[in-house]
């Protein structure tokens, strides 16, 4: 059963309302991990470890799968899209792209030094300094990033893609989560 943040839950039947509940999520775990952040430096609760060991693996399993969605399912068939209103979130493909690249690069950075918190119980100063400004780094990508898409591509993707394209993008996503 998916995770329900907010209101409703969205289905592989509406693809695009579904990575939009996701990026709710990420919202989620991505302030869990800002909460963490402040509590890095000493020993950790149970409460504390609980969150950092969700929000990891999160970032770890799941995210993965989000990005994939967008980048192999959802990007290819806007570009390939031959309706004059894609021109505008064809504009921002590259850029969300790259930014996913970089996404990557801190999820790694907080994963390794999340998990030595776990395995150490806390984390020198230094070490709680890198977590703090790679998850400060992601909070300040996505929160532009998860705009573009909630407010530009996804609402585009909705409009111009067939129903048929739609449908094979559940499919895949559907298929990423087996």
């Amino acid at each position: 059963m998916p995770v329900q943040i907010g209101a409703t839950t969205h289905s592989f039947s509406d693809p695009t309302a579904l990575l939009s509940d996701c990026h709710r999520r990420i919202e989620m775990f991505l302030g869990s991990l800002e909460k963490v952040g402040a509590h890095i430096e000493r020993p950790l609760s149970n409460e504390t470890r609980a969150a950092l060991e969700s929000a990891l693996r999160y970032f770890r399993e799941a995210a993965p799968k989000h990005t994939a969605d967008e980048e192999q399912s959802v990007f290819p068939r806007l570009r390939q899209s031959r309706d004059s209103d894609a021109e505008t979130a064809l504009a921002t493909l590259d850029d969300l792209e790259e930014e996913h690249r970089r996404a990557d690069s801190l999820h790694a950075e907080v994963d390794v030094l999340g998990t030595r918190c776990l395995e150490e119980g806390q984390l020198s100063h230094h070490q709680a300094d890198q977590f703090r400004d790679a998850v400060a780094e992601l909070a300040t990508i996505y929160k532009a990033h998860i705009r573009i898409e909630d407010d530009l591509i996804f609402p585009i993707a909705g409009r111009v893609l067939s129903q048929t394209d739609k449908q094979i993008i559940a499919a895949e996503m559907s298929a990423r989560r087996r």
